[in-house]
């Protein structure tokens, strides 16, 4: 196991920036850059030798500076999306950016947490974190936010990602990972015939905007039903208003399991490469979203990446859980340490 440094580039102010790359005992590896905590690679062995990276990015630092699709993005302080762009704590009310449909907040809102520089360093001979200190009201959100993640890759080939925070004052915190995974390669093309599972016996409802609203869907008789494998394409152009909404799944999955209790959520597969991730999170809810709104990105190694090239399975508490009191509630009090744990074990 070995953790190598190497220059990535410079930002476009002169940040130089820096790649860590993870390797293990069984030849997997995940790269990972402090200017954004971005996961710029997963490589992972074929069966019959050589390796694939799976996970769809970008080759230098200029296509992180832009990444609208948020590749291999570290995502705060809000994952997901949050109704009208607003949120009351103890009778304040905080207005954020509205940078989703013009009226709504996705993913914290400028500056994006996968548009910064953090300090990084090593943990060891597997793992390496990046921190930092994202000010009072810096999104719109209260308090002074000491944000910490950690990736860590096993010789069990498991990626896991921890995350810890703490506040200066009462706030919210809802993190998460938006790496796009393709296990046929980064530029192996649509993923609709890879096989998904997600254990799950609902979905939040949402609105056309994709808002949830506070009611659940079971997902018996409906194309969300993934708690037996099947393929992506089976269902995803089903006569189903949630999924037109949305151009296909971009949808949370409400976990089978207590909310802050660790267990697995769900598995992804390809047949042709017998590649298989198994996800285990001690949040309540993973967003299943099948790279919708990809539209054409110039990616790594020359790839273009367009509709349902990759597909996103984004741990995390539910989207507008803070205005919605009956979601389990990503508030965090001040001085309360907040921890969670997301793995993916890859297998080939």
């Amino acid at each position: 196991m070995a953790v190598v440094k190497e220059a990535f580039g410079k930002t476009k102010d002169g940040t130089g920036v820096t790649k860590f790359t993870i390797t293990n005992k069984n030849g997997m590896s995940v790269s990972l850059l402090d200017y954004g905590a971005i996961v710029q690679a997963i490589c992972v062995p074929k069966k019959n030798g050589g390796a694939d990276d799976i996970a769809l990015g970008f080759d230098d630092v200029a296509g992180y500076e832009v990444n609208s699709c948020y590749f291999g993005a570290f995502v705060g302080r809000h994952a997901n999306r949050i109704g009208g762009a607003r949120f009351d704590l103890n009778g304040t009310e905080y207005e954020l950016q509205k940078n989703d449909n013009g009226c709504n907040n996705l993913h914290g809102g400028d500056p994006g947490y996968h548009k910064l520089m953090y300090r990084g360093d090593t943990a060891g001979e597997s793992a390496v974190y990046f921190e930092r200190v994202s000010p009072d009201m810096e999104q719109g959100f209260p308090g002074a936010l000491e944000v910490k993640v950690t990736y860590t890759l096993t010789d069990e080939n498991e990626l896991v990602i921890e995350y810890f925070a703490r506040s200066d004052a009462d706030t919210i915190y809802n993190p998460t990972n938006h790496t796009y995974f393709n296990l046929l390669g980064h530029d192996g093309g649509d993923i609709t015939h890879h096989k998904v599972k997600i254990n799950a016996d609902a979905v939040t409802e949402s609105s056309k905007e994709l808002i949830p609203n506070g009611k659940f869907i079971k997902v018996e008789g409906t194309p969300f039903d993934f708690r037996e494998e099947k393929a992506i394409y089976l269902d995803i152009e089903a006569d189903n208003e949630q999924l037109k909404n949305a151009g296909g799944y971009d949808h949370n999955f409400c976990l089978m399991k207590e909310p802050r209790e660790y267990g697995y959520a769900g598995s992804f597969s390809e047949e042709t490469t017998g590649r298989r991730v198994d996800i285990y999170t001690d949040l309540p809810g993973m967003q299943f979203y099948s790279g919708n709104f990809i539209e054409k990105e110039n990616g790594k190694d020359g790839a273009v990446y367009t509709k349902r090239t990759g597909m996103c399975f984004e741990t995390q508490f539910f989207p507008n859980a803070v205005n919605i009191p009956e979601f389990t509630s990503c508030y965090l009090p001040k001085g309360e340490a907040f921890n969670s744990k997301t793995v993916y074990k890859f297998s080939w």
